[in-house]
């Protein structure tokens, strides 16, 4: 089985390549795509929940936490690799995918103007297939500054 049909199942079992590290509630990872330099996600441990409202209340508050703890190192080594970072988007919708994760998107001025202010939903469906934006050995410097910032954080 491919490691994308069960992002959570195999970083528990150390098989997803995209961890960037292990927090308290879930799992750090780098996006697939990488069209916003920085792109991450927190997926949660409990892969039953397919909701937020699903976690009981001590493992969401943890999991919010969480969130900030992963946003604050993004935000750190995204503003520290380029001068044209302007501020981070997190957001947690599932409407795609059946397990809690929160998106972490670093926003850039550099971006197109009539995208700048808005969702990075509205960026064309190529930007998630072009083979231009995929994950790539080019992106493990920020990879490992957004790991190095995270683990300082959760103090390790």
């Amino acid at each position: 089985m491919d490691w994308r049909e069960d992002r959570i199942g195999a970083a528990t079992r150390g098989e997803n390549p995209t961890v960037l590290a292990s927090t308290t509630a879930g799992f750090a990872v780098i996006g697939d795509v990488q069209f916003l330099p920085g792109y991450s996600l927190l997926l949660s441990r409990n892969p039953d929940a397919t909701a937020l409202a699903e976690l009981p209340r001590a493992e969401r508050v943890q999991y919010l936490a969480d969130v900030d703890l992963l946003a604050t190192a993004v935000e750190r080594a995204c503003r520290a690799a380029d001068p044209g970072f302007r501020r981070m988007n997190i957001e947690i919708l599932g409407n795609t995918d059946a397990f809690v994760h929160a998106h972490i998107w670093p926003r850039y001025d550099w971006e197109p103007v009539e995208l700048i202010r808005k969702p990075v939903w509205l960026y064309a469906p190529s930007h998630w297939s072009d083979p231009r934006h995929a994950l790539a050995p080019r992106h493990d410097a920020l990879r490992a500054a957004i790991t190095a910032e995270l683990e300082d954080l959760l103090g390790g």
